[in-house]
């Protein structure tokens, strides 16, 4: 029982940094469909609360602190941010945070971007389900074929 609520608290605090560690380590450690989703939700949410108050701090602060715009360097990787933002705004951000970018990188795009906490959260929330669904599912349904149950555990 104890061995449980550990491996779970584990893959909880890895959904922080990475969405997928809830699927692949919920199934592997032969959790249900359904705990490895609200796990990865939980870590996921709590990732979001956390990086947007924090966050917003942060932006408010340097804010404060620079009168001066600094110059702007816009990388590949920006460019496509900005791109995916002006293409889809909020709601593609968060629809794409799980498969391209990692809870605590896809809250930061929002709030860099200005979108409203409680925007952030509905959006997040949303994404975090559909996401933690989908992949929970795919993943558990990957590891019943013995193949590649052999590979991988």
């Amino acid at each position: 029982m104890m061995e449980d609520i550990l491996t779970l608290l584990g893959i909880y605090f890895l959904c922080w940094f990475k969405f997928l560690a809830g699927p692949i380590l919920g199934s592997a450690a032969g959790y249900s469909v359904w705990v490895n989703v609200l796990v990865t939700i939980a870590g996921m949410m709590t990732s979001v609360l956390i990086f947007t108050l924090i966050g917003t701090k942060i932006k408010a602060i340097f804010q404060g602190n620079f009168q001066k715009k600094p110059k702007l360097v816009f990388s590949k990787k920006n460019r496509r941010i900005v791109h995916l933002w002006r293409k889809y705004g909020e709601i593609g951000i968060a629809f794409f945070t799980p498969i391209l970018f990692t809870p605590i990188g896809g809250t930061l795009i929002m709030v860099s971007f200005g979108v409203k906490n409680r925007h952030i959260y509905l959006h997040m929330f949303w994404s975090a389900c559909l996401w933690a669904v989908v992949f929970s599912l795919s993943i558990d349904q990957l590891l019943a074929v013995p193949f590649v149950k052999n590979l991988f555990l």
